[in-house]
């Protein structure tokens, strides 16, 4: 019996191992047998026993035709088997006219069909040697066969190696990419620390002390405050419901937006962004003033504190509508456990006079937005670029948990130009994250920079206007702990059937009245308080020259009353407090009470003072609406409901609740600052404001109540309100 027919393995695992020892895999599967048993391999390794090894190793001396090593090795990922035994075919029954090709054979060119005559002798061999391709391809060698080889197998190790490195140094080349836009859902959770003892810090001296004790009633005269904290913060876009959108007509296609109330009293979709941090620790340094000296001794007291800030973006103009600060703190006494709303409306800021001059500052207090930083910018190394009055520069690739990341650097250009200080942040930035991944800021803003060289007289001047004397100072650090994407992302931009119409905003000029150029106070008829400013200004007309001398000279000759305040605090008598100003810029004020009717004796004096010189500027006191018509949009619940209640301003009826203090304020340029507010604004322009207060005590809390509106606009600017526990 022939090798042929007893041999135990198959022609594909022939072909394998010859391919193996580097033989040629051309024959029939006896000549493959033979072939292999000549290099040395043993009977048992080419499946024959050992008589048929004998009888095969007879056959070795015969030679192998050289063809056979031109033949083309075809290799099979397919297990052995699944594959399907062929025929073979024999010299013979080779088409030499028209070679079949197979699917995703490659042929060589001498297989084209314009390929010229052969002579007899080479067309046998070429026909041989197309039978051999054809019984090779459907005979493959499989990848299991291969690898079993041992020394196949190191040689895959070795790869497998080789490419795990190449994999690592290929996923860490970061493709540059542009921001991702946000999402309604999106939702990342930071970790807030800083560089001292992993804990942010932050610093306020002087003047920029006030910024920071404002909301907070204290006896203490604190020259310094400084905190360290860190904590835990999340960012998230809300995804509203189609509750929202039920002044759409019944359409979804604005499905995700929250609707808001802006400062007009007119409704609007828009995108909320609410960012909550929970502060635990939050130690807060008090340093108090012994005379001139500011105590180098900290009187530290140690909480916790959280905050919450909502931000709606309308969604077609893509303005800010109305921002919305909740925070709350607990300390030991005498600071004590405090809690607040605050609510502004477009305009405002953390930072106050600075973020007013240096926009895009509120960036450093929350995760960055790539987009709203770099817009459609490409982010790659080397990219620069400029935005929101910070310039920023891609250092290049930085890793992250693991992760390449780009590293950026960004600085506030208008800060250091004009001389207020230095702000600075690094972003760490990933595909696919709308924020950044980590961030850390360093701000130190000081009215010192102005002495600086190379500050001109103007930023100077600036500096003097805008910064109270002291330094400020935050250093931080966010990074993502975890990152939830929504589905759909923002409709900004696009226009919805609800947006409101320009005739539905402010007042319309009929109801605006100038009154700058001869009246001696702000338009009042208010037909809610028993009194009015007309009727406290005639005050002056009834009381004899001695009791206010300088306000009613002031008075006689173009001066005027820049803020005047009123609260009712019985139910016949109302107190007032008018301040004046002369048209030579001397200025006063005078408190008095009224009863009744004005005349000497319901308007009874109670003091006088002097004031610091104020600007005169008739001419820049705008067109306003009048104190009534300002009541009277601002009682209305279905525009502005939020003032309404309990702890508000109005009671449901439109009356003003018990003890609330009403005023108004005209502000000017001055002589001073006026050429350099036309540098940096419109310039010339004054601004008149009625505003709301009331502080009182309630079941062991205090508190305070506080409102500001626009007059020339009917806009409502903010209100807060405050509770305190010592």
């Amino acid at each position: 019996m022939s090798s042929e027919e007893i041999s135990s393995l198959t022609v594909a695992k022939l072909k394998a191992l010859c391919i193996l020892n580097d033989l040629p895999t051309s024959g029939k599967k006896s000549e493959l047998v033979e072939r292999l048993l000549e290099f040395g391999l043993s009977k048992k390794e080419v499946g024959l026993s050992q008589q048929e090894a004998e009888q095969a190793a007879e056959k070795v001396a015969k030679s192998t035709p050289k063809e056979v090593f031109e033949e083309e090795i075809v290799l099979s990922l397919e297990d052995e088997d699944t594959l399907t035994p062929a025929v073979e075919k024999t010299v013979e029954e080779a088409d030499t006219s028209s070679p079949e090709i197979l699917d995703a054979e490659i042929l060589d060119a001498d297989l084209a069909d314009d390929e010229p005559e052969i002579s007899t002798p080479s067309l046998e061999k070429e026909v041989d040697k197309r039978a051999k391709l054809e019984h090779a391809r459907e005979n493959p060698t499989t990848l299991m066969d291969i690898i079993r080889k041992p020394q196949v197998a190191a040689v895959l190790l070795a790869v497998i190696i080789l490419g795990a490195g190449g994999y690592y140094y290929l996923d860490n080349q970061l493709d540059s990419f542009t921001a991702d836009q946000l999402r309604y859902g999106d939702r990342m959770q930071y970790q807030i620390s800083g560089d001292q003892d992993g804990l942010a810090t932050f610093l306020a001296t002087e003047g920029f002390v006030e910024l920071v004790m404002d909301q907070i009633d204290t006896e203490d005269d604190i020259c310094k405050i400084s905190a360290e904290f860190g904590g835990s913060g999340s960012l998230e876009i809300t995804e509203g419901g189609s509750s929202e959108l039920v002044n759409e007509g019944g359409s979804k296609d604005r499905l995700g937006a929250v609707r808001v109330v802006g400062g007009m009293g007119a409704e609007w979709l828009s995108v909320e962004n609410v960012n909550t941090n929970s502060l635990n620790p939050f130690r807060v340094n008090r340093h108090l003033s012994i005379g001139n000296i500011c105590d180098i001794g900290a009187i530290t007291a140690s909480g916790t504190a959280d905050l919450t800030s909502t931000t709606h973006t309308e969604l077609r103009n893509q303005d800010t509508k109305s921002t919305q600060l909740d925070w709350g703190f607990d300390l030991p006494s005498p600071i004590g456990k405090y809690q607040g709303t605050t609510v502004s409306y477009g305009v405002g800021g953390l930072l106050g006079g600075v973020e007013t001059l240096a926009p895009g500052l509120a960036l450093m207090l929350q995760p960055v937005e790539i987009q709203e930083l770099f817009a459609n910018d490409l982010i790659d190394d080397g990219a620069t670029g400029s935005n929101l009055g910070w310039d920023w520069r891609v250092l290049g690739i930085d890793e992250l948990n693991g992760n390449p990341v780009w590293k950026i650097v960004a600085t506030h250009h208008d800060i250091e130009a004009y001389c207020l200080g230095t702000a600075t942040m690094n972003l760490w930035v990933e595909s696919g994250n709308p924020w950044a991944a980590k961030q850390t800021v360093d701000v130190r803003i000081s009215e010192n920079q102005a002495s600086q060289s190379g500050c001109s007289p103007t930023s100077q001047l600036l500096n003097d206007y805008v910064l109270p004397e002291g330094e400020l100072e935050l250093h931080h650090t966010f990074t993502k702990t975890s990152l939830q994407r929504g589905q759909k992302q923002l409709d900004l931009g696009l226009t919805y059937a609800s947006i409101p119409l320009a005739n539905q905003l402010g007042p319309s000029s009929d109801e605006l009245e100038a009154w700058g150029d001869y009246d001696l106070h702000m338009p009042d008829d208010t037909a809610l308080r028993p009194h009015s400013f007309e009727d406290a200004i005639a005050c002056f007309d009834s009381w004899p020259n001695t009791i206010a001398p300088g306000a009613a000279n002031a008075l006689e000759n173009e001066g005027y009353i820049w803020r005047g305040t009123t609260k009712q605090t019985s139910s016949t008598v109302t107190q007032w407090n008018v301040s004046w100003v002369a048209s030579d810029e001397q200025a006063g004020w005078v408190q008095f009470n009224l009863t009744g009717t004005p005349n000497a004796e319901n308007c009874q004096y109670d003091k006088r003072g002097d004031l610091d010189s104020t600007a005169f500027n008739r001419d820049s006191i705008p067109k306003t609406l009048n104190i009534t018509s300002l009541e009277s949009r601002l009682t209305d619940s279905s525009k502005y409901g939020v003032l309404v209640g309990d702890d508000r301003f109005f009671s449901s009826s439109g009356a003003y609740q018990d003890g609330i203090q009403v005023g108004y304020l005209i502000a000017v340029p001055g002589n001073d600052i006026g050429s350099l507010l036309s540098q940096i604004g419109d310039g010339g322009d004054g601004a008149v404001t009625l505003d709301m207060s009331k502080t009182w005590d309630e079941d062991g809390l205090s508190k305070q109540l506080n409102l500001l509106a626009d007059a020339e606009e009917g806009r409502l600017i903010g209100w807060s309100f405050i509770t305190s526990r010592v």
